[in-house]
């Protein structure tokens, strides 16, 4: 839910501008990153091993089912906001409707609404500990997200992929320098503040299972991460999210 992406306005000296409140945020965690890796698990790389991550291996197993709840939710795009329509921040990502995303989880608040509609998949996805963000993340043909970097390395990013358009090899991910393509019922673990970029050049539509599943850490550090994810939690910029996406579901409901 939360971006420092490369596309924000810049000022006359070319640096990028954020809210204040966000850009207060940001550079504290980019100082609390430093602190935070000297105790990760995981090395510093841009994509990870699905097999090191037991909850990765457990998505695969059941993604059928989830994807079955996914085509019913497809059946009615128009009830998929579009994710600018949530968190107003990721305009400088996305302005069109052809990146939809439908939350079930966000930074640990639950979005029963909508997790009443997939309810086998919200069951899935509560048995992964440490799992922060989910959600549907529907791309449409032909749709560019541009370079950004995720903002804080806490949370690692993950990717169950449940429709994948063929030319396959035409829709891909770069994470710095890597880039690499989904395969349906199949994992993609990666850390999102590596800058990192999204492309759909085919004529069909891309559908993740997308998370964020706190990272690895040994002790004191993993302890000192909820600490601070519990702050970002009820920054504005993740309430603002979350009024948001309340909003929506009472416009559905209506």
């Amino acid at each position: 839910m939360m971006t420092d992406n490369t596309e924000d306005k810049t000022g006359p000296e070319g640096k990028k501008k954020h809210r204040p409140s966000v850009a207060v945020g940001l550079w504290i965690i980019k100082r609390v990153e430093r602190i935070l890796m000297y105790f990760s698990v995981v090395d510093d790389q841009p994509f990870c091993e699905p097999a090191d991550f037991a909850w990765a291996g457990y998505l695969e197993e059941n993604w059928e089912a989830i994807r079955a709840e996914l085509e019913r939710l497809l059946e009615h795009p128009e009830n998929i906001p579009n994710f600018q329509d949530i968190s107003k921040d990721q305009t400088n990502l996305t302005r069109d409707d052809r990146w939809k995303t439908f939350f079930l989880y966000g930074y640990g608040f639950k979005f029963d609404a909508n997790c009443s509609q997939c309810p086998e998949t919200t069951r899935i996805i509560e048995q992964i500990p440490g799992m922060f963000t989910a959600l549907f993340s529907v791309l449409a043909p032909g749709k560019r997200i541009p370079r950004h970097r995720g903002p804080y390395k806490g949370l690692l990013r993950g990717h169950l992929a449940l429709i994948v358009p063929e030319p396959k090899q035409d829709c891909w991910i770069q994470v710095g320098d890597e880039t690499r393509h989904w395969e349906e019922g199949k994992s993609m673990v990666f850390d999102d503040t590596f800058k990192h970029q999204v492309q759909n050049n085919t004529d069909g539509t891309r559908v993740v299972l997308f998370l964020d599943v706190l990272r690895p850490l040994r002790f004191p550090g993993s302890l000192f991460n909820k600490l601070i994810l519990q702050l970002i939690r009820w920054s504005p910029f993740i309430q603002d999210a979350r009024r948001n996406q309340q909003a929506w579901e009472k416009r559905l409901g209506a």
